[in-house]
């Protein structure tokens, strides 16, 4: 979505507000696709002293994949962002101010960008979720799996030995 500041590029105090919503339905995660549902993008572009000022937020809910128990859940996603707005570059290694070009900025590149940065690399239905059973398979969430004796990593077998040694 490109936007249009040229009614407030050199007007102190003046404003400009958007909503829209962004199709991010084809960006997969892990072999996933979770967001199904528009991100809506709501903010402004404010002249502060003839600084142009662009904040906004995108948000939805994603549908996910639990990565210990594989269990699929709902989460609300929030992304704020804020850019300095520049006709020139002045400074090329600061992230934070993006060129106007032909008197609009493309807010809609800007919020695709920042939601894809911002998703999460690890999903977790619940922050101490206990995943499954190595062995059997069973969801430790929802009690203990009936296992009887647990299989060592292998990599630890030494610790453990030594765990027996003093009992």
């Amino acid at each position: 979505m490109l936007l249009s500041v040229k009614k407030i590029i050199n007007a102190p105090g003046e404003g400009q507000d958007f909503l829209f919503e962004l199709d991010l339905s084809d960006v997969e995660f892990g072999g996933l696709y979770p967001i199904d549902r528009p991100v809506v993008v709501t903010g402004g572009v404010r002249n502060i002293a003839g600084m142009l000022l662009l904040q906004f937020e995108a948000s939805t809910v994603l549908r996910l994949v639990c990565d210990r128990c594989a269990k699929p859940f709902s989460r609300e996603k929030a992304v704020r962002c804020e850019y300095m707005l520049s006709e020139e570059a002045e400074d090329e290694e600061n992230d934070n101010i993006v060129l106007i070009e032909n008197d609009a900025v493309d807010v809609g590149d800007l919020a695709r960008t920042a939601f894809i940065l911002d998703m999460d690399t690890k999903n977790l239905c619940q922050e101490d979720c206990k995943g499954l059973c190595p062995r059997c398979g069973a969801d430790l969430n929802q009690g203990s799996c009936g296992c009887q004796k647990r299989d060592v990593d292998p990599r630890l077998a030494v610790l453990a030995r030594l765990l027996e040694e003093k009992e």
